[in-house]
């Protein structure tokens, strides 16, 4: 039996401000927008090629903005992540990797391997948020 992650809830603020965050700066796809009432929000974006969604809105449970810490977004090319947040005005850490002491260390894996190489950046609620290089293809 497969378990496939569909949708990961991050507690906002601001719906607008993620809407414009998520879709606008990290050009995610809108799959939805929807309101029900003056008290109902729910936005689903999705990551390009991810068959999983981040969700967030108004009145969808009572999660505290910020809380989601280290959901990783995984991609092949490390260096074009970084360019692309850059780009899109995201801050960020860098690229980086963890030393032989288990310490970050600025760059990439130096052996470019599999799972190596990270970007950390926030949302901003304060959500956080980690990219992480694999080139090899998911089983």
């Amino acid at each position: 039996m497969d378990w496939k992650l569909q949708v990961v809830v991050v507690p906002v603020t601001d719906v607008d401000r993620a809407k414009e965050f998520y879709a606008d700066k990290l050009r995610f796809t809108v799959d939805t927008d929807h309101r029900a009432g003056e008290n109902f929000r729910v936005v689903q974006v999705t990551p390009p090629g991810s068959g999983c969604s981040i969700v967030f809105g108004k009145g969808m449970g009572d999660g505290e903005p910020g809380s989601i810490k280290g959901c990783h977004l995984v991609v092949t090319d490390i260096h074009a992540a970084k360019e692309h947040l850059d780009t899109a005005g995201v801050d960020n850490g860098g690229v980086v990797h963890f030393g032989d002491a288990g310490a970050l260390t600025p760059g990439a894996h130096p052996k470019d391997a599999d799972y190596g190489s990270f970007i950390f950046f926030d949302d901003p609620d304060g959500n956080t948020w980690a990219v992480q290089q694999v080139k090899t293809p998911q089983r």
